[in-house]
């Protein structure tokens, strides 16, 4: 069988052709990248965790009525999604102050926010992903008026569930960061949540000690970050106790 057709490689996942129009395989790498690259490991068995984790948060998405990309899992590996019109902006809801904006608002981390807040990066990594407002987006036409109610809409329905699951299995959900894409049907457009959701754009602390369970584990030395992605697994049955992540090759 010939190899797919690769339409684009970033830093955590590979998206190849699908095999039927309009879909596209996402394929989940082990690699880890951290301020803006400059960090780079490969964490075995990351990808594997990562693909099962995205698939069980967009199937919750789907069974709430939130409108995402996600078709199915194809493999330890991939998972085969719509494919769409991603906006150039990655959209990031804080719950707790943590990262990026406690450094720049000099906010002890951790500190709970009077309200979710919702930020906006423009997607590009030669300048690092900087922070924009919605009269960027407006005046550059990223996104329409209307657009931007609908993505701040999507972003807190996706905050309100994922919230909610995380309290459930003992973790605090800190922030996340979604992508938002468009599809066409005829004349009608609509926005839906694409890319992933898992450890890798998520900030999870454990409720209780305030573990780290996310990407920051890599970024800050913290540990292993197979361990504490295993347990965000393990906790929401993901993964059962005591299995250890498989590392398949790619199926062509």
């Amino acid at each position: 069988m010939a190899r797919r057709k690769k339409i684009y490689e970033g830093k955590a996942k590979t998206l190849f052709e699908g095999p039927e129009p309009g879909t596209i395989v996402q394929y989940f790498k082990d690699d880890a990248t951290a301020f803006n690259a400059e960090k780079r490991d490969v964490i075995e068995g990351k990808g594997v965790l990562n693909n099962m984790l995205s698939e069980y948060f967009m199937n919750g998405l789907t069974q709430i009525g939130v409108p995402n990309h996600f078709i199915r899992r194809l493999n330890m590996r991939e998972q085969l999604v719509r494919a769409c019109e991603i906006i150039p902006l990655e959209v990031i809801v804080r719950n707790f102050a943590a990262g990026s904006m406690a450094k720049r608002l000099g906010i002890e981390e951790g500190t709970p926010l009077p309200r979710p807040i919702v930020e906006y990066c423009y997607k590009d990594d030669a300048l690092g992903d900087p922070l924009v407002s919605e009269e960027h987006i407006a005046a550059f036409g990223w996104a329409s008026q209307q657009d931007m109610e609908d993505i701040l809409s999507l972003a807190l329905r996706v905050n309100d569930f994922l919230s909610g699951v995380m309290f459930g299995v003992g973790i605090k959900l800190v922030d996340f960061k979604i992508e938002i894409g468009r599809v066409y049907e005829g004349d009608f457009m609509r926005l839906l949540v694409a890319d992933e959701i898992s450890p890798d754009s998520c900030r999870l602390w454990d409720l209780e000690t305030g573990q780290k369970l996310d990407k920051d584990v890599f970024r800050r030395d913290l540990g292993s970050l197979t361990d504490a992605y295993s347990e965000v697994a393990r906790r929401l049955g993901v993964m059962p106790k005591g299995a250890t992540p498989m590392k398949p090759t790619l199926i062509n």
